[in-house]
């Protein structure tokens, strides 16, 4: 075997691995697996059943949007789960990082479920926790809670309703969910 051979085949095994490791990280953002390896080795073995061999290009974009960047569970601890922030349209809740939340008009409030599953979830990602119970910050009025999702993600509950970030908000402050389709709200606190 040359060496040229030897380069290219490394390269190949290289860009392989990043394609399943995209892919991974696409199926976890909407809401596919919450186990890399698991979704790695499925998406290599070709399963057709899995988030990650829904398709490569697609798992790529995902992976490479902000809203898939966003879906990084919250840390849990002394920090707050989410937070109060003044936009356009008032005070709203929103994330560690200051971007909107958003509540889905399909859902139902205290039942333990998400209404948004699915491609749903590409365009409306769900407030996470790795762990531990959710914490809010001085001027929330409402409950904060958890309720497990099918994938086994926990999702932040405000007054028994799940949490959403919106795909199309690019930057804290950002309100362009509210209102889309007549069903999805920018959340109170």
């Amino acid at each position: 075997m040359t060496s040229r051979t030897r380069q290219v085949r490394r390269a190949a095994a290289l860009l392989g691995a990043i394609a399943i490791g995209g892919a991974a990280l696409a199926a976890a953002a909407c809401g596919g697996t919450s186990n890399p390896d698991k979704t790695a080795t499925a998406a290599a073995k070709g399963g057709a059943n899995t988030p990650a061999a829904a398709g490569t290009s697609a798992a790529t974009k995902a992976a490479a949007s902000p809203a898939a960047q966003a879906t990084k569970p919250a840390a849990s601890g002394a920090s707050t789960t989410f937070l109060i922030a003044d936009t356009s349209l008032g005070k709203v809740l929103t994330d560690d990082k200051g971007m909107t939340l958003y509540t889905f008009k399909n859902d139902v409030a205290g039942n333990g479920k998400s209404a948004c599953a699915g491609g749903c979830l590409v365009n409306w990602p769900a407030l996470t926790v790795a762990s531990g119970a959710p914490s809010k910050p001085a001027g929330a009025t409402g409950d904060a809670a958890l309720i497990t999702r099918d994938d086994g993600a926990m999702q932040v509950t405000y007054n028994g309703l799940p949490l959403y970030r919106f795909i199309n908000d690019k930057a804290p402050g950002d309100t362009k969910g509210d209102g889309v389709g007549g069903i999805w709200f920018a959340a109170k606190p």
